[in-house]
């Protein structure tokens, strides 16, 4: 992410149903900046920017945390989300010790859950403001 982009970013909607799950990139963005925890990536397809992620390592048992997952509604469909999750994984591996990766989501988000189980995360019975904690150990 750069001021090049960040435009861009903010601009990425999705779907009426998905906004229950996810707040809105101008958020993700003001959270990555106000914070200094959470690091922004822009989601490209070829020259276009498609979406959004950001990632943080935890202090307190050093595991890669991946979070404000999008995807713009216009680009949904075409396996980008997995796409990206599986890039920024491989990208982020050597920051995730062998504590490994760990996302959340709310627990009525049955797309989410079904994509992070197919790549691996399993939920652990943690929660954090609601949500289902789910890790991968790579």
């Amino acid at each position: 992410m750069d001021a090049a982009n960040r435009d861009a970013v903010a601009a990425l909607t999705v779907t009426v149903e998905q906004s229950r799950f996810v707040a809105s990139p101008t958020h993700y963005l003001t959270l990555c900046a106000a914070e200094g925890v959470w690091h922004p990536l822009a989601v490209y397809e070829h020259d276009a920017v498609v979406g959004f992620l950001m990632w943080a390592v935890d202090e307190d048992d050093a595991s890669c945390w991946l979070g404000g997952v999008i995807i713009d509604a216009r680009h949904q469909g075409r396996g980008l989300g997995r796409a990206a999750v599986i890039a920024v994984l491989d990208v982020l591996t050597d920051h995730a010790t062998s504590a490994g990766f760990a996302l959340s989501y709310e627990p009525d988000n049955h797309s989410a859950a079904g994509l992070y189980r197919a790549l691996g995360f399993v939920e652990t019975g943690e929660q954090v403001d609601g949500e289902v904690v789910a890790r991968l150990r790579r």
